[in-house]
């Protein structure tokens, strides 16, 4: 039987919180100022400062915008130090708005297509209700860009600039989100009505000329050729015609992205470490690459992250960014806020209890720039890129503690060269196959 909360319940709830005049002084300061402005633990901005043993040096912070891209900035500003490095350059951005273009159009691709393998499925079944709650979001992972680099190339962002609607994407995915959901509506209609699978794919080229159409018109048509032009550090002046965005990535970037690979910490009791998998229905490119991870204690993934950068190359990883941070200052630690003492109670979920009930997974991407080795070598706070433009933190940066990595980074990925035979073995191996819906299938923003 339920319980309610009966009048002489709510008093004695009132009287036992103002039984300690604590609370009323949290309660005050709250309400005029805020949660976090009145936990905030001021004593760690003189603790995490933003020094580093090994730094790398990069261009000019980037700016997402209104959109949720950072995986694909993330990925761009890690292959950008690589052509940075060979034409000398102090700063440099690829396309965001092109990577963007054909995401979505792969996407929507990617969604018709397991609509059409899903048709007998009840509407009201999970499965059909995820495939339809987000068809084409601005959410990816690492190996949805390697899909997209590997099919398209690339192209600096002067051959095809951000848009309006690049910036902003919420108009843009909200049109294209509803003719998608129709099209799902459609195709799943006429099956019932006994069309051949023949017609219903024609039904789908239909509909992804509308997509198309939708996307030139929102974002531009993205280049068949362009002429690269530069100027270096020294001051001369480089000019490259009628490059194609395949040729010029592999002319100037030259990275093989398919030689890096991403590692996971998600220690909850159905993932066991050392063992790799795969999402079903996550992707965008129905022929690309899969996205494939292995599930290893962490204190693996700081080691392949430092070894990478120590010899010099950014490495791109997702975490939960709006845990225990703070865009001001750009700090992202556990104990920035004492909540415990303000609220007057503990929050003491692990890692893998907040994964398990929903509290927390992978929402957002970045590259760590730098990493601060102690006396003995071990990692105490972490240099971040961000892509919220230099407002944003420090001039564009986050400091990350040691203990901060621990608790809500989820992934980093690395080149297979820094990691042992072991893992690769176990990369190699066929993936144990999570869930849709698994949080380690959640797509960051």
């Amino acid at each position: 039987m339920n319980t309610t909360i009966s009048p002489e319940a709510l008093c004695c709830l009132e009287q036992k919180f103002d039984q300690n005049p604590v609370h009323t002084v949290a309660m005050n300061a709250v309400y005029t100022n805020g949660i976090n402005a009145c936990a905030r633990n001021y004593p760690v901005d003189r603790e995490i400062t933003h020094d580093y043993s090994i730094s790398l040096t990069q261009g000019k912070i980037t700016n997402q915008k209104k959109s949720g891209r950072c995986w694909m900035f993330a990925a761009l500003n890690c292959l950008r130090f690589a052509l940075m490095k060979k034409c000398n350059l102090e700063t440099f951005e690829l396309s965001q708005s092109y990577t963007l273009f054909y995401d979505k159009l792969e996407k929507s691709n990617y969604f018709l297509e397991s609509i059409l393998n899903t048709l007998d499925e009840k509407t009201s079944s999970r499965l059909i209700a995820h495939l339809l709650s987000s068809p084409l979001g601005d959410g990816g992972q690492w190996d949805m860009l390697c899909s997209l680099v590997n099919k398209y190339g690339l192209v600096p962002k002067s051959a095809m600039p951000e848009s309006y609607s690049s910036s902003a994407t919420s108009e843009m995915c909200s049109y294209m989100t509803e003719k998608l959901r129709e099209f799902a509506c459609i195709l799943r209609r006429a099956h019932k009505d006994g069309e051949s699978m023949e017609q219903l794919r024609a039904r789908k080229e239909e509909m992804m000329q509308t997509i198309y159409n939708m996307l030139c018109i929102s974002l531009g048509k993205p280049p068949k050729t362009f002429t690269f032009e530069y100027r270096d550090k020294d001051g001369n002046f480089h000019r490259d015609c009628d490059l194609t965005p395949k040729a010029f990535y592999e002319k100037y970037i030259g990275v093989n992205v398919n030689d890096y690979i991403s590692l996971i910490n998600a220690p909850t009791e159905d993932k066991p470490f050392y063992r790799s998998y795969s999402v079903s229905y996550l992707g965008n490119v129905i022929e690309g690459r899969p996205v494939k991870y292995v599930n290893l204690p962490i204190e693996e993934l700081k080691k392949a992250a430092i070894a990478q950068m120590k010899d010099g190359e950014p490495v791109w990883f997702g975490c939960d960014v709006g845990k225990r941070s703070s865009r001001d200052g750009g700090i992202m630690d556990t104990e920035l806020y004492d909540l415990d003492h303000l609220f007057d109670t503990t929050f003491g979920m692990t890692k893998g209890e907040r994964l398990d009930y929903g509290q927390s997974l992978m929402t957002h991407a970045m590259v760590f720039q730098g990493v601060n080795l102690d006396e003995n070598g071990n990692p105490n706070r972490w240099r971040v890129e961000n892509s919220w433009g230099e407002d944003a933190g420090k001039d564009g940066y986050y400091v990350m503690s040691d203990r901060w990595f621990d608790e809500y980074t989820y992934q980093i990925v690395v080149n297979k060269k820094y990691l042992p035979k072991e893992v690769l073995d176990v990369y190699e191996s066929e993936p144990i196959m999570l869930e849709p819906w698994d949080p380690m299938g959640s797509l960051a923003k």
